[in-house]
């Protein structure tokens, strides 16, 4: 088997999007695939990740010359809201797009039920759902408590440490994580991730004026530390992972977050119907006042290792080789 795994504009794109074309390569790679990362017919499969006008080109040219097209569904309208500069507007036209590209594929995988709900209003081809999965490799070393004080230290954080990984984005419930906050001095907020005052020019073009609003008139407990490099250190120093996200397909970095043993709040979107609330997370309305309460509770040591623990074990559903047979398996049944 040959697979064409093309993933559009890929140089240009960060973020969960990325770790999810890695984490493909990497389960075609550990199981001997042959692929290679251009477009082209000369395979047994074409999988598109990013929906671009090349993509479309080639998944029109796949089915003219009978060559199965697999599409990821990464993007929905809903999702790009409220995401960069200009992205409400671009969210209207990106619907009817979407609708046109989906149609384009033979089957569609979804990295979740929420995001195949979603994606039922686009496209009426066969849909397959394998998340997206995270890669235990990449956060191992994550418990080193030296590495906890050096980014402890870094940043001047005092435990127990709320925290979030990822672009900050509005979408991702900024206004949230900056106001809670704001209702609770006396704990240190951290958002380990892009797209902050510190960031190169093209993040500063990107930002939103509401993002710049947001970060750049956050409390003094609550900081932004740009890109890290080491990202097991972001969960080294962080005792709760906040999660405020108003809109997923999945979230890599909460599986990782996860596989970390960190206790969650929360959002309680239907994306995360599967996780358990007092279970292996705490779930909250939305309300910065609900969000704060959860957070009381969670200064409980005990809390949040029965929490961690519970999801720690939940995680492991959605590791690589655990999800990379349902993968490989979709790939034999088009070819």
């Amino acid at each position: 088997m040959k697979v064409s795994h093309y993933f559009e504009w890929e140089k240009y794109i960060t973020g969960g999007h990325v770790q999810s074309v890695d984490n493909q390569r990497k389960i075609m790679d550990r199981r001997g695939i042959e692929y290679t990362t251009e477009p082209t017919l000369d395979a047994d499969l074409l999988h598109l990740n990013n929906m671009g006008p090349k993509s479309l080109y080639y998944a029109k040219r796949a089915r003219r010359a009978d060559v199965p097209v697999l599409v990821h569904t990464h993007q929905t309208a809903a999702d790009f809201r409220e995401s960069f500069a200009f992205s409400n507007a671009l969210s209207r036209p990106m619907k009817p797009y979407l609708r046109y590209a989906y149609s384009q594929a033979d089957h569609l995988v979804c990295p979740s039920d929420h995001n195949r709900a979603v994606v039922e209003e686009y496209a009426d081809a066969p849909k397959t759902v394998i998340s997206n999965g995270f890669d235990p490799d990449k956060v191992a070393g994550a418990d080193d408590e030296d590495l906890r004080e050096e980014y402890l230290d870094r940043y001047d954080l005092d435990p127990p440490v709320v925290f979030n990984v990822g672009h900050v984005i509005k979408r991702k419930g900024l206004e949230a994580f900056v106001e809670t906050a704001r209702e609770m001095p006396d704990l240190d907020f951290v958002w380990f991730g892009y797209l902050n005052p510190a960031g190169g020019e093209l993040d500063r073009l990107l930002k939103s004026r509401d993002t710049k609003r947001l970060v750049e008139n956050s409390p003094d407990n609550c900081q932004f530390t740009g890109y890290v490099e080491d990202i097991r250190g972001a969960f080294a120093a962080g005792d709760v992972f906040f999660w405020p996200s108003k809109n997923e397909n999945e979230g890599i970095a909460l599986l990782e977050a996860m596989s970390c043993g960190k206790p969650l709040l929360i959002r309680d979107i239907p994306t995360y119907d599967w996780l358990e609330d007092d279970t292996h997370c705490l779930k909250s309305s939305g309300a910065v006042g609900d969000f704060a309460s959860k957070l009381d509770r969670l200064r409980d040591p005990d809390l949040r290792e029965r929490l961690g623990a519970r999801a720690a074990e939940k995680s492991r559903e959605f590791e690589l080789d655990a999800v990379g047979e349902d993968l490989v398996a979709l790939y034999r049944k088009l070819t």
